[in-house]
């Protein structure tokens, strides 16, 4: 008989109470009265039926604005896999920065190999990626089990220790700060796109250089030492290349202007995880939680982790206007882990299924036959202009309006929407045994469902899916 079909549901948990419970009764009824309304409790990691819903009885609800002329309509799609490698841990260097098991559910990683909570942006930098274009950014998302109620093993977890004590040796160093500059370059003519992007990789690469000199050189030269034999030297030959992509830019378009202004780069000394945010609070001394077994089974958050079928990561356009370029190490998150404790202003309905996208509710779905569960996940796209993170990770970038314009002060930026198909057998969502991993207080709520995004794209990848799609292309990287 299939693990899936014909047995009765009863989760690890309530066979552990049901025990404990014929134990009770054995040595005395006063005892089974204590214990008895407890049991429902024990089962809690079963998502509560009233979470589901056919997705039949959802009305269409999805209507993208229409685009006015000037709108940047085209789409930059990026191939990061779909965690065939097994990258998962309960950490979000996001929202509680250098906290292990601080998310206290499992995440789905694709892009980025080091993430973990650990990560700052010199980690993330040195890195590879599974992104086939070699975009390094991180993206994340809590994992998706099937819980019948029976022990099923999971895959091992990618072992994090190695990643750790490259993070933290990093942390340790002064890195180099230098502007970004793609996000300064608004509308890139086609005819200067490959000579610019040329030159953006000579600002990477310059700025890698850079900070190896300094991890080499590290307590040399006495205090000016950065400043004068790697910094100055650093601002000349980037003061060069801008000099040299206004040129290039001018041959077809308006010069850019200030782009010089852009050239002198800082130290940054310890731990860059962009803008400084209050230490995270956590529920257990010193700062860490407990972390999930040899299965990936964190309290509460147990069952078959279920791989997605498909991984789609595109970058959209606004449908008001050009779009410029978010800056390197941008912090973005959608939805709200936490959203019965922190309440629905940040939460967003995700669940839908496939052939229904038209349909988006807050519960998970029930598909017809031969539709797949899907999860659609579309961040915020007004960047205030200025910082790559904010004290509560939003107010640096939000949402446009119903028509998809940004607040006065706000500049438009590639949209991100990642979309994650699930074979679910359908005999599975029948009887209402998927869920979603959710801290515990949210008992599996389907409207705790979140994702979360760290940009770590060079700037010759950036301009690129700007120019894209500002162009109005369809791009595959």
């Amino acid at each position: 008989m299939s693990r899936t079909q014909g047995r009765h549901r009863i989760s690890r948990r309530t066979k552990i109470a049901t025990g404990g419970l014929a134990l009770a009764i054995a040595v005395g009824g006063i005892v089974v009265a204590t214990t008895t309304g407890n049991t429902g409790e024990a089962s809690a990691d079963e998502a509560n039926p009233a979470f589901f819903v056919d997705i039949l009885k959802v009305q269409p609800n999805q209507f993208d604005p229409r685009p006015v002329y000037g709108a940047s309509t085209g789409t930059f799609t990026v191939d990061c896999g779909r965690n065939e490698n097994g990258h998962f841990n309960p950490d979000n260097f996001i929202a509680q920065p250098g906290v292990r098991n601080g998310a206290q559910h499992l995440h789905d990683y694709v892009g980025n190999l080091s993430t973990n909570a650990d990560s700052n942006n010199k980690s993330l930098v040195k890195a590879g990626t599974t992104c086939r274009n070699g975009d390094k950014s991180a993206y994340f998302w809590p994992v998706v089990r099937i819980d019948t109620g029976e022990e099923e093993k999971n895959e091992p977890a990618k072992k994090p220790d190695g990643d750790r004590a490259q993070a933290d040796q990093e942390a340790k160093t002064v890195q180099v700060a230098c502007p970004d500059v793609a996000s300064k370059l608004t509308d890139v003519p086609d005819q200067a796109m490959a000579e610019v992007d040329g030159n953006l990789d000579q600002l990477d690469t310059q700025t890698d250089e850079a900070n190896q000199r300094i991890a080499a050189t590290q307590g040399q030269g006495g205090a000016n030492f950065v400043q004068n034999a790697i910094l100055n030297p650093l601002k000349d030959r980037r003061a060069a290349i801008l000099d040299r992509i206004a040129t290039i830019i001018a041959r077809f378009a308006p010069k850019p202007q200030d782009l010089g202004g852009l050239a002198p780069c800082a130290p940054k000394p310890g731990k860059d995880t962009g803008t400084p945010t209050p230490p995270p609070s956590t529920s257990a001394p010193g700062g860490a939680l407990p972390g999930q077994d040899e299965n990936n089974e964190l309290p509460g958050n147990d069952g078959k982790i279920l791989r997605p079928q498909k991984v789609q990561i595109t970058f959209r356009g606004s449908p008001v206007g050009k779009v410029v370029a978010m800056p390197k190490f941008l912090r973005v998150l959608y939805g709200d882990a936490k959203v019965s404790t922190n309440g629905p202003a940040n939460a967003r309905a995700s669940w839908t299924c496939t052939g229904f996208e038209n349909r988006v509710t807050d519960k998970y779905p029930i598909c017809p036959q031969n539709s797949k569960v899907k999860r659609i996940h579309t961040f915020p796209s007004c960047w205030d202009g200025k910082n790559t993170d904010s004290a509560n990770h939003r107010t640096h970038i939000v949402f446009p309006d119903q028509f998809g314009q940004c607040a006065k002060g706000f500049k438009a930026v590639p949209q991100l929407q990642i979309s994650l198909t699930y074979d679910i057998p359908h005999d599975i969502q029948v009887k209402k045994q998927y869920k979603v991993d959710a801290f515990p207080q949210e008992k599996h709520n389907p409207g705790s469902d979140h994702d979360d995004f760290a940009n770590v794209m060079s700037q010759r990848i950036m301009n690129g899916l700007v120019n894209c799609v500002n162009r109005g292309r369809t791009c595959r990287a």
